[in-house]
Parts: structure tokens; C-alpha cells; sequence
């Protein structure tokens, strides 16, 4: 996938499915793929400037300071098993 290791968004459309049901149905224009189970939302908005990956201000002491930023993803399991439904 050419942005799996970048941060990009998608889109989101609400379908009707169903008589009187509906789903968000997700679309990735950059790979060109529908939205499945290896994509991670950490954010929702219009656009860019609701939700950008970085917000804030950064101090430095150089010129041309470069920020990387990388993320790794990992299965999660929980180590605590139980119902917990009515939490």
C-alpha cells in the first residue's frame, strides 16, 4: 500500500443497507481500496485543520530542525479476560 507508512485520510460516506438500515462505507482514494481492518482512525473532521497529526508549537534551537515520526501497529490481546459488557 503506498501510504502505510504515512499519514493520509480517507473518506467516509453514510449508505443505506438494509430497509431503514445504514453504514459508514470508507474509501481510500490514495490506494485506491475500500477501508477494511488495517486502517486505525485516531481522528475525525471536514478536513485537514480539524485533525492534524501534529498541533501545537515546537521550540528548537535550529534553523532546519526535521521532525520524523514513525508508528508502529501491533496485535493487541488482553491480558484480562471477562465480561465486561456493562461497562
Amino acid at each position: 500500500m503506498i501510504g502505510i507508512d504515512a499519514t493520509h485520510a480517507w473518506a467516509a460516506v453514510w449508505t443505506p443497507q438494509d430497509p431503514g438500515q445504514f453504514e459508514w462505507l470508507g474509501l481510500d482514494p490514495t490506494n485506491d481500496q475500500m477501508i477494511d481492518e488495517r486502517y486505525i482512525v485516531v481522528g475525525r473532521g471536514r478536513d485537514y485543520a480539524d485533525v492534524p497529526p501534529l498541533r501545537g508549537i515546537i521550540y528548537t534551537d535550529s534553523e532546519h530542525s526535521v521532525i520524523d515520526v514513525a508508528v508502529d501497529v501491533v496485535p493487541y490481546s488482553d491480558p484480562i479476560e471477562g465480561d465486561f459488557s456493562h461497562a
